[in-house]
């Protein structure tokens, strides 16, 4: 684990050399911030002036600077760094840094100018403590300062053009590089105001892997903190997207859409609707995708949030739990998921591996069974014409009882709940007296019934929507309006 948590990176490079020279100082860095590294780019600034520098407007907001800001987020999104280049000093930042770090060979000895001058410069800048560590990368980061080059592609004279008013969508889950670059482009073209809308609702319905996507609220909060660490002196406005169009239709003040290649379409259907609402079309900015180098065969060849919720199967979403009350053996797996999603071919796997196997469904089937531990109580709760005529239990005349009424529903849980947990540690010290290693309790309401508890893990099997239906079809000759429910 790096020693810091946050840190703040200066570089000090022509804009040009940055393109050529990210990956090195990111990679340097790396190794030492394991949080949000900010970035201070200050093209020509010798820190060992004196008297100490002061910090600059940022670099001026043009091709250059969007070439640069490319090179630096492609780098980070490799390694997952949570990198936020700073587009204007103005405020404290929310995770104040921790060291401050720059591209230079550092000499032996107490602190030098160099770095008096890199805290002198956090300090005025963002408010940073005056004795942070000060560390110089070395060779090792490219000895970014000072750097010549300059990319003849780009015209130091060009910029980019400003909006009052600017609006950007999309899901900014998971906020990766290409958000970044994305948000940072907005920043740079707005001069008062951004309105951010994030995706939820029936705009994620279709989404790969969409139970993947974090809460509406984590990405609200993601996006918020790095605009206003990114850019403090704009105004935020994040809003909730339930439709394609959000407030961009009827927003008087916006001037600008933000758009890519692949959503420029959506940008000209928002154009036609403010033209019938009477409000002028909007400006379109473009820009271009962010390439992922390390996509798979299966994974779209840009940076996505997609790529990285497939790159999440098969992993810890989170730590297993750690319960002094838990026997370390055996290791218990909670295998749970929707029906037809494939949870009990996945248990028939691990029983394969030498798992010793749980089925809470064939448990309840013996809870209800004459004579079992919740019989006479469901009987007595739902009355006899639950039965059929050799006594047993018509689970579908019981299921017709309980189905959209939340009260008998509980009713019918909380006696058959209880039993089925009683009966899974039954079978688990079962387990345990077989000396198997590891158990695995496949159960489709493992986490609506809190048995949670009972396990060191909880593995979820998932299935787009449709798919689940066509298989629930197919095996159980439902129709597929019953199969939905």
């Amino acid at each position: 684990m790096p020693p810091f948590g946050s840190g703040l990176l200066v570089l000090t490079a022509p804009l040009g050399a940055l393109p050529r020279r990210a990956a090195a100082a990111l990679a340097a860095a790396a190794g030492l911030v394991a949080g949000p590294l900010y970035v201070h780019l200050q093209p020509g600034l010798r820190l060992a002036a004196s008297p100490p520098p002061n910090p600059a407007a940022p670099p001026p907001a043009g091709p250059a600077l969007l070439r640069a800001l490319a090179a630096l987020y492609a780098a980070a999104a490799r390694s997952g760094m949570d990198l936020r280049v700073l587009l204007g000093p103005g405020r404290r930042l929310a995770r104040p840094p921790r060291v401050l770090l720059l591209p230079a060979n550092e000499a032996p000895g107490p602190p030098g100018p160099v770095q008096l001058g890199l805290r002198s410069l956090a300090a005025a800048a963002y408010g940073c403590p005056p004795d942070l560590p000060a560390l110089l990368l070395g060779d090792a980061a490219g000895d970014l300062d000072g750097d010549p080059e300059e990319d003849p592609e780009c015209d130091p004279d060009a910029a980019l053009p400003n909006f009052s008013g600017v609006a950007v969508g999309g899901t900014f889950d998971r906020l990766h590089g290409a958000h970044r670059l994305l948000l940072s482009t907005c920043c740079l073209l707005a001069r008062d105001r951004l309105l951010a809308g994030v995706a939820d609702g029936d705009l994620l319905r279709h989404k790969v892997l969409m139970e993947l996507i974090e809460p509406y609220e984590l990405r609200v909060a993601k996006v918020r903190e790095f605009l206003e660490d990114v850019k403090p002196s704009l105004r935020y406005d994040i809003v909730r997207l339930m439709d394609p169009y959000g407030p961009t239709i009827t927003d008087p003040d916006l001037q600008c859409l933000v758009v890519s290649q692949e959503t420029r379409r959506g940008g000209e259907a928002v154009n036609k609707q403010r033209l019938e609402n009477g409000l002028p079309a909007l400006a379109l900015y473009e820009i271009l995708m962010m390439q992922d180098p390390d996509h798979s065969e299966n994974e779209e060849e840009k940076i996505s949030s997609s790529s990285l919720r497939h790159r999440l199967l098969g992993t810890l979403l989170r730590p297993p739990r750690q319960d002094p009350a838990l026997p370390p053996r055996p290791y218990v797996i909670g295998l749970t998921g929707v029906t037809g999603s494939g949870k009990t071919s996945i248990a028939k796997l691990l029983g394969c591996l030498g798992a010793f196997l749980i089925d809470a469904d064939k448990l309840g089937h013996a809870v209800y069974a004459p004579g079992g531990p919740a019989y006479e109580q469901v009987v007595a709760t739902f009355g006899a014409e639950i039965l059929s005529e050799d006594g047993t239990i018509n689970r579908k005349v019981l299921g017709a009882k309980v189905f959209g009424n939340q009260e008998r529903l509980k009713s019918l849980t909380d006696i058959v709940w209880p039993e089925i947990a009683r009966m899974v540690k039954e079978q688990i010290r079962e387990a345990e007296a077989q000396g198997k290693a590891v158990c695995v309790l496949d159960a489709a309401v493992l986490l609506e019934a809190g048995w949670q508890d009972m396990v060191h893990e909880v593995w979820v099997a998932i299935i787009p929507e449709d798919e689940a239906v066509r298989r629930v079809v197919a095996r159980d000759g439902l129709s597929e309006e019953a199969a939905r429910r």
